[in-house]
Formats: structure tokens, C-alpha cells, sequence
């Protein structure tokens, strides 16, 4: 019989790995526990942040459905703006930016940009000298993490960097960086 933090954490496994609602009563019996402790197992899985969904025929565990995916790149400033819109259009979202220098190590920026507003904004930023893009101090290399709501998805936000001419592919110790 698991002990409470564990058997939480199964539970978690049990309603995210499920394809319909479970109950409370399959997990008291597959758990050995009463159902009311499942009932606090809940409250407490809810507490530690789970979006667990209380429905008439058992428990749903309401996760956001997404991927991401580093992708290196290498453009102009002046192609900013079109990588930028590129990866948005297609529905990412460009979680960061990310450089390895050779002196100062690995350096990354949030940006969290999902829409053509938000792009503008930090287009305009660096316009007005606000600060200037990372990958200018490694010679135009870069990573960004994307999310995306399918890998589908992400395989056309890499098809269309590749035909743009934005996508490099990742090599071990590349000294392009």
C-alpha cells in the first residue's frame, strides 16, 4: 500500500493517462484506501496546483496540450521581424532566446511572443535601442523554444525556417556559435 505523496502522485498518473473520467471509487480500490481519502488525495493534488476537473462520472486532470522544441537559427536583424511572424503565424510561440558564447557561457532572454502585437512590441523595442538582439555577439546563431500545440505543427514551423534559410542544423561542439 503506497503512502500518501505517492499515491498522489499515482493518482495524477492514473487521471492524466486516462482517455475517460475516472472515479473515485476505482481509485479507492485500486489505491486499498477509503473513498474519502481519495476525496482529500484531491483537494491536496489541487492545492499543490493540478487543474484536477470534478465531472459526474469521476476525475479529469485539465493539462495544456503542449510540445516545444529548440530550434537554431541564424538571420539578420532585418529578418527578424519575418522569422518572428513566420513562427507565430503557424501557431508558435517563441518562448526564449538562447546563445552559447564562447567567454561568457550559455546566455537566454524570456520573450514569450505568441502574436503579431506582442512581435511588434519587442521589434520596436530594439528599434528605439531599447537593447539589441543576443544573437548579434555570436555572429547571428541563435536558439529560440518554440511551443506548440502539436508536433505537427512544430515539424511546419522547422519546414518553413529550412525554406526561408533560418534553420541550422544543431552539430556538436559547432564552432559557428
Amino acid at each position: 500500500m503506497l503512502i500518501g505523496p505517492e499515491r498522489r502522485n499515482e493518482i495524477i498518473a492514473e487521471i492524466r493517462n486516462s482517455k475517460v473520467p475516472v472515479s473515485g471509487k476505482l481509485l479507492a480500490q485500486k489505491f486499498q484506501v477509503s473513498r474519502q481519502i481519495i476525496v482529500q488525495d484531491i483537494a491536496l493534488i489541487r492545492a499543490a496546483g493540478y487543474d484536477v476537473i470534478s465531472t459526474n462520472r469521476g476525475y479529469l486532470l485539465n493539462e495544456p496540450d503542449e510540445v516545444s522544441r529548440i530550434f537554431k537559427v541564424s538571420h539578420t536583424d532585418e529578418e527578424l521581424e519575418d522569422e518572428l511572424f513566420s513562427i507565430i503565424d503557424l501557431g508558435g510561440k517563441v518562448v526564449n532566446v538562447m546563445i552559447n558564447h564562447k567567454v561568457y557561457g550559455h546566455m537566454e532572454a524570456t520573450l514569450n511572443i505568441n502574436s503579431r502585437r506582442k512581435a511588434m512590441a519587442f521589434l520596436e523595442d530594439l528599434r528605439t535601442g531599447k537593447s539589441s538582439p543576443l544573437k548579434n555577439i555570436t555572429s547571428n546563431y541563435h536558439y529560440h523554444k518554440v511551443v506548440a500545440d502539436s508536433e505537427e505543427t512544430l515539424n511546419l514551423i522547422e519546414e518553413m525556417l529550412k525554406t526561408k534559410g533560418f534553420f541550422v542544423e544543431a552539430v556538436e561542439n559547432d564552432e559557428r556559435e
